[in-house]
Parts: C-alpha cells; sequence; structure tokens
C-alpha cells in the first residue's frame, strides 16, 4: 500500500476530468495530481464522438435556454476555442460549419423572430434567415423536388464560428498539454476501476481493483458513477439518478451544417438535429432519440446494477415519474422514444422526425447508428419531487466533490474545471495564476 499522499486525485478521464488536470497543472501551483480512469485511454464514454452530438453548446440556437443561461454557456463555449487556439492539431479537434435554428409553421416562426429581437444584441453574430435565404445556405430543409417546402419556415443562424468538438481528442490534448507543464508530479493511471473512497483522519483513501490511493482532495467526474461514489460516502442521498439514453440515426450527407428544431417546452429532453459527423465522412446524423435505459453506460450490461443503487426508488422518485407521464407530451414521446429501438419500426419512425428537418428523405436514405449514442444521468431532486435538467454538482465543503454533468456539460468543461480548481484551491491553500488564466482562456 503506498504511502503517498497526492494534493488532488481526479476520478474519471472523460473531457471534464481530463480538462481539471489541465488547468491545474497550467494555472496552479499544486504540483501533485493524479488521475484515475478505468478503461485503457481518455473519453471511452460519454466524452467519445460516437456518444454525443459533437456540438459545441453556445446557447445561440438552443430554444430550451433562457438569455441569461445562453449568456453562461457562451461564455463557456468561448474558453474551449481560446483553448484551441495554442494547438498543433487544432482542425482535428474543433471545426466550423454553419448552424441553425430552424422553425417550421406559423407559431415557431414567431417564436424565433422574437427570440431574435431578444438575443441578438448578445449573440451579435446571429441572423434571422428568411426561407429564400435559409434555401441558400441549407437547400434541402427548404427544398422538395425542386419546390420549396409549403410550411412557413425561418432559420436563426450563425455562420462562421465554431460549432463542433471531437472531445475525444479535446480530452487528449488536455492530458498532453497538463503532461508538457511544469507540475513535479502528475500521473495519469488508466485501467483504475474506482470502487470506494473512504476519508480518514482528513486523508482520502481511494480503493482500486488492486491498490489503496491517498489523496488530500478529490474530485470525481464520472457521470452518473460520480453519484454512485457519493452515496457510498453517504453525500447526495437526496438525488436518484434517471439514465437518458440517445440514439442517432446516419443519412447519406443532406446538410451543410448542424441543424436544430424548435425545443417542445413541456419536453425536457433534446429536440431532433442533424449534423455533420466529425468521425464519418460524407454523412448526416440526425438524433438524438431519447430512451429511459436502466444503465449507467451505454453499452455496458454491468452498470445496470450500479443504476439499481442510484436509483434509490422511493415515494418521492415515483411521484416524479407520475409527474412526467401524466402529461401526454411527455408520455407520448417517451412511448414513441421506446418504439425507436424497435428494429423494424424504428427507422420508419423516425423519418416522419428527420422530415422537419429535410423534407425530402425517403425510407432508404435512413440507416440506423449502430454503436452510437451514451447515456446522460439526468438526476432526480427527491426532496422537491423534480427532475434536475443541466449540470450538477455534490459538494460537502470537506476536500471532495462529485460532477454530474450532461449537456452541455463537455462544452462547459473549462469553466467547471475552474470552478473546480478555485474551490481546491482554497482549500489546499495553493495559489492560481489569475494572470495567465486570464491570458488564455478569457482573452
Amino acid at each position: 500500500m503506498s504511502e503517498q499522499v497526492h494534493q488532488v486525485a481526479i476520478i474519471g478521464g472523460g473531457v471534464c476530468g481530463s480538462a481539471l488536470l489541465y488547468i491545474l497543472a497550467e494555472f496552479s501551483d499544486i504540483n501533485d495530481v493524479i488521475l484515475l480512469e478505468k478503461y485503457d485511454a481518455v473519453a471511452k464514454v460519454n466524452s467519445h464522438g460516437r456518444n454525443n452530438s459533437q456540438t459545441l453548446h453556445c446557447g445561440d440556437i438552443e430554444t430550451n435556454y433562457s438569455l441569461e443561461k445562453a449568456s453562461k454557456v457562451k461564455s463557456a463555449a468561448e474558453m474551449v476555442v481560446n483553448y484551441t487556439e495554442s494547438l498543433e492539431n487544432r482542425d482535428e479537434v474543433i471545426f466550423k460549419f454553419p448552424k441553425m435554428v430552424i422553425g417550421v409553421g406559423e407559431k415557431e416562426c414567431q417564436q424565433l423572430r422574437d427570440r431574435f429581437e431578444l438575443f441578438r444584441e448578445r449573440f451579435t453574430s446571429m441572423q434571422l434567415l428568411e426561407k429564400e435565404q435559409l434555401a441558400e445556405i441549407e437547400p434541402r430543409v427548404v427544398m422538395v423536388n425542386d419546390e420549396p417546402r409549403s410550411e412557413p419556415c425561418i432559420g436563426l443562424a450563425v455562420l462562421d464560428e465554431y460549432s463542433a468538438v471531437d472531445f475525444n481528442k479535446l480530452a487528449e490534448s488536455f492530458i498532453k498539454q497538463a503532461e508538457n507543464s511544469d507540475t513535479e508530479s502528475l500521473q495519469v493511471s488508466f485501467n483504475s476501476h474506482v470502487d470506494e473512497i473512504i476519508h480518514k483522519d482528513g486523508i482520502f483513501h481511494i480503493q482500486t481493483q488492486d491498490r489503496v490511493i491517498k489523496s488530500k482532495t478529490v474530485v470525481v467526474s464520472a457521470g452518473g458513477h460520480s453519484l454512485l461514489l457519493a452515496q457510498q460516502m453517504g453525500h447526495g442521498l437526496e438525488f436518484s439518478c434517471l439514465p437518458v439514453a440517445g440514439s442517432f440515426y446516419f443519412t447519406p450527407k443532406v446538410l451543410n451544417g448542424k441543424v436544430y428544431t424548435v425545443q417542445n417546452d413541456k419536453l425536457p429532453f433534446a429536440a431532433v438535429h442533424g449534423d455533420p459527423d466529425v468521425l464519418v465522412d460524407d454523412k448526416t446524423r440526425f438524433g438524438p432519440t431519447a430512451l429511459l435505459l436502466p444503465l449507467l453506460e451505454r453499452y455496458n450490461i454491468s452498470t445496470f446494477f450500479e443504476f439499481l443503487r442510484v436509483l434509490r426508488i422511493d415515494i418521492s422518485v415515483l411521484k416524479v415519474f407520475w409527474d412526467l407521464f401524466k402529461v401526454s407530451d411527455i408520455r407520448n414521446y417517451i412511448f414513441k422514444n421506446f418504439l425507436f429501438e424497435v428494429p423494424y419500426l424504428r427507422r420508419r419512425l423516425f423519418l416522419k422526425e428527420a422530415r422537419k428537418i429535410v423534407p425530402s428523405l425517403q425510407l432508404e436514405d435512413i440507416e440506423f447508428a449502430k454503436g452510437f449514442g451514451g447515456v446522460r444521468p439526468q438526476l432526480i431532486d427527491k426532496k422537491a419531487s423534480q427532475l434536475m435538467l443541466g449540470e450538477a454538482k455534490i459538494n460537502p465543503g470537506n476536500g471532495i466533490i462529485f460532477n454530474m454533468t450532461p449537456s452541455p456539460g463537455a462544452s462547459s468543461c473549462l469553466v467547471n474545471a475552474e470552478t473546480d480548481m478555485r474551490l481546491i484551491c482554497e482549500h489546499l491553500g495553493a495559489r492560481i495564476d489569475e494572470e495567465k488564466l486570464q491570458q488564455v482562456l478569457h482573452k
């Protein structure tokens, strides 16, 4: 058993854990950090490009974001763009595509016109595209058999900004940059599955399958497993976890950029969108669907029993389920998304969804993206009996932090890492190089 006591231990080598490793190494005087990842490489789960939409969320085309939230998300995304400026392989990490949200029908068109007036001052590069202008950027959104689609249709678009990220490559770059820093002792330990964390005499004892790692502070960024480890220590018992899985479909390349649709306010799930895929050439990827799945990792059946442990089902959890299912829009949506997983039906059902974006699509154009799609660990607040949306953090105040980061967590990875760095440095009495932080990430 090692007697070394690290200053910081990070559990989880996705884009959020690796971002924290980088930001501690680059902007603090902490000189001893270890990152533990249970797989053999970084970003193998939700941060892998197969398991997310590869979108750099900036708040401009996500219609479920208020102006206040959109402004915060924009600032967080700008940190990612600023960070990548110095990368030699920047073109492999971050990508420029046109992006837009389209409104179809009078109601959605008016909603986007109102949104444009509200957002245009903060999002100065946003454009309102009428049907004819929209056809110039995304002809397949508007044209059917050389004729414009019959419904009213407009778009809110940003045409010349970074809009897509390979979060796997981004995580790899964070590790590389951290390893190139002046940090005296920096370790990345793969194939290190954390079974338990024990807090004893002011030190955290992290039990893996073959050793114990000791650390003064710990940050857990491991998706739904963050809640599992927290609850083993008696923290976050007021939460339950509802894993929402997303599936995708491929078509031939029918879009030039990212095309989102207007969010249904009654649905706490993402609306379908179409995206260029940074991993698969000459294809457009449509999705995601939203399936309530009893797994903490999409294709890892062994996580079923871990899901049962974090579900912590009781009357308050059942009330959340009841509140969800008694809303007809949500009930029908959940049922339809179950059908999206049925092999014969799913392509036919999803075709109708995708045709809102590209009305000329045919059944033979649709292909289920086998092996694509991840799980978002949505939390249920059992005290309030409500589903929580967005990022969640459990901070008992004793030197350990647990992060659960569904969308847009990957886009917010650096601002989340900065928050955690400040909490860690305050606990350890460490110093932050504020000037360097401003110059590099907050330009």
